[in-house]
């Protein structure tokens, strides 16, 4: 079950702000998917990552990923043990499931999977829910947050 919104800190929130205006940003630009996403340590921004799947042709290049993969490099390691991953959209399966392989636990996202587009899922049955059930460790999220300043960018998969 996802955390109260009100148990976000302050930079949590800002950092989420910033995601959603840099979604925005980049669903004006050419070639760039509108999702935006960040992994914080300690209250401070490690990396940002935007999504490069267009960019690059490469469909595992997702905004999440993106952060997780310049975090590491920040870091000098693949252990994000510790931190958190911020998104403009509620991450699907595969970053789901990279950012528990990289150790992180907590997650915070604006918009929901129940009011995007299906197309940024694809496995529309599985539940964050039943993925952190499956996952049988400490794993948070907090989901809805800000929704409705990023949400209609989602609504018909167009972004």
């Amino acid at each position: 079950m996802s955390t109260a919104p009100a148990d976000l800190t302050p930079a949590e929130r800002s950092t989420l702000a910033e995601c959603i205006r840099r979604a925005h940003a980049a669903s004006d630009a050419p070639g760039k998917a509108g999702i935006s996403a960040a992994v914080m340590k300690d209250g401070a921004v490690l990396a940002w990552g935007d999504n490069q799947v267009f960019l690059d042709h490469d469909v595992t290049r997702h905004a999440e990923v993106v952060a997780m993969s310049r975090a590491t490099a920040a870091l000098g390691a693949p252990d994000l043990s510790g931190c958190t991953l911020l998104s403009s959209l509620q991450p699907c399966e595969m970053c789901l499931s990279a950012m528990r392989f990289a150790g992180i636990d907590r997650v915070i996202f604006a918009a929901t999977k129940a009011r995007v587009a299906a197309k940024y899922f694809m496995f529309p049955a599985l539940s964050i829910d039943q993925f952190k059930d499956a996952d049988k460790t400490s794993f948070h999220w907090i989901g809805g947050v800000l929704e409705d300043e990023v949400v209609a960018l989602y609504a018909d998969g167009d972004e």
